[in-house]
């Protein structure tokens, strides 16, 4: 299991915003099956081809790196990999 754990603000810039946003929409079209309602936050459930985990592990650090109220926590593999995403309960 791998958590990646952030503060508090976003930093990237405006004009990159929307093709972040069109990373996330690709992956979550081609692998989530199914998604858990949490607290703070939710649980995906993606499954894919191999080099699913290395994608999510991307995208997500550098998701980490500017917005960082999020905290995701990656586990399992390419065919059943669990995403957790939170935010501070303030968020």
């Amino acid at each position: 299991m791998e958590t990646l754990f952030t503060t508090d603000a976003c930093t990237m810039p405006t004009t990159e915003r929307p093709l972040r946003l069109a990373e996330f929409d690709a992956l979550f079209a081609a692998a989530v099956r199914s998604v858990e309602r949490r607290d703070t936050g939710v649980r995906l459930h993606l499954s894919g081809a191999d080099g699913l985990a290395d994608l999510v592990r991307d995208l997500t650090e550098r998701e980490a790196s500017c917005c960082s109220f999020f905290t995701f926590t990656i586990d399992g593999s390419d065919q059943a990999l669990t995403l957790d995403v939170s935010v501070a309960p303030a968020r």
